[in-house]
């Protein structure tokens, strides 16, 4: 159905008020920040100069290392000899002619799935029952805690110990049992299961976030699911996980990022083994780079890692406003 011509005309008469509207407005920004005082100028002046050293070490640290890492993936660099341009080179070879890469990404991101979706499971369960009215809740909330604060290779020479296949403390358990011991970290086919279980040894930092997120649930919203006689799973489903929605959206953002740079598991317990089965992609960066010299072909794999990530998290985040709710509605 067409409009008529005078509602098209009221239409474009509206879109002009708003055009001028806006233009007016910004002069009268321009004039306003012409119109600053000597005080108003001094005070943005020291508010440049305190954000100077963040901007700098910005430009220094970061940008700087991203533009040198993306020059040298484009030769051939041993660290010691000058480099050597080599174009696109390392790049096919990277697509075309290297089985370990294909293998360190399967790994990778096999590791990094299922170990982020376990380990926020696990961190919203405990956070929920850590929210209920139940005795001791401190106590139990620092219990939890504490391992995510121990230093990450201590923890990794504790687990190296409970999968020991001779002595430790998982098939002393399983024996009581009657069950065979079994060689978690030299098995290929149970090595990155071993490691997906190490790594719910930190879920207690998504617990405390996921913690503060359900504090923060209007009580309301459950009054009315009690009032509808709804059960536990709808006060949880319809009401507490769509509240909560943003900081789970973060807690997989951020966790599928780290999982993607996981590098200590596999380089102390396994050294990438048994047959490259725990060879994670930044231990196979390090690899090319330290053991074989070929800093090149590395900084290649780098800039590789850093695209998929960015394709992933875009794909993440194009999709996240089918299920991430924000109260104000802007998303």
């Amino acid at each position: 159905m067409v409009p008529p011509k005078n509602d098209l005309k009221f239409r474009e008469m509206g879109c002009l008020h708003m055009a001028s509207e806006m233009a007016a407005q910004s002069v009268r920004v321009e004039k306003k920040r012409s119109k600053m005082t000597p005080s108003e100028k001094s005070r943005m002046k020291w508010g440049y100069l305190f954000i100077a050293p963040t901007i700098l070490g910005m430009l220094i640290f970061v940008l700087a290392p991203v533009i040198f890492g993306f020059i040298v993936s484009l030769t051939h660099w041993d660290i010691i000899s000058p480099m050597q341009w080599a174009g696109f080179s390392n790049y096919r070879k990277l697509f075309t002619a290297d089985p370990l890469f294909y293998q360190s990404l399967r790994v990778t991101f096999y590791y990094g799935v299922v170990s982020v979706i376990l380990i926020n499971i696990l961190a919203l369960f405990l956070a929920s029952l850590l929210n209920a009215k139940i005795r001791f809740k401190s106590f139990f909330r620092t219990v939890f805690y504490i391992p995510t604060i121990v230093p990450l290779v201590a923890a990794i020479v504790i687990w190296s110990f409970i999968y020991n296949p001779e002595y430790g403390l998982l098939n002393t358990v399983l024996g009581f049992f009657h069950i065979q011991p079994q060689n978690w970290l030299y098995n290929s086919s149970l090595v990155i299961p071993a490691m997906i279980v190490m790594s719910l040894w930190g879920a207690g930092n998504n617990m405390v976030i996921y913690l503060a997120a359900l504090q923060g649930v209007p009580q309301h919203l459950y009054e009315a699911i009690d009032m509808d006689g709804g059960g536990l799973w709808r006060r949880f489903w319809n009401v507490t996980v769509p509240m909560i929605s943003p900081i789970i959206f973060f807690n997989f953002v951020t966790d599928f990022i780290n999982s993607l740079q996981t590098f200590a598991q596999g380089q102390i317990m396994t050294d990438g083994g048994p047959n490259n089965a725990s060879l994670f992609y930044i231990l196979n960066l390090y690899n090319q780079a330290f053991t074989n010299n070929a800093m090149g072909y590395a900084c290649a794999l780098a800039w590789v890692l850093f695209i998929i990530v960015a394709i992933c998290v875009g794909i993440i985040f194009r999709f996240s406003n089918r299920w991430v709710y924000y109260e104000g509605g802007a998303q």
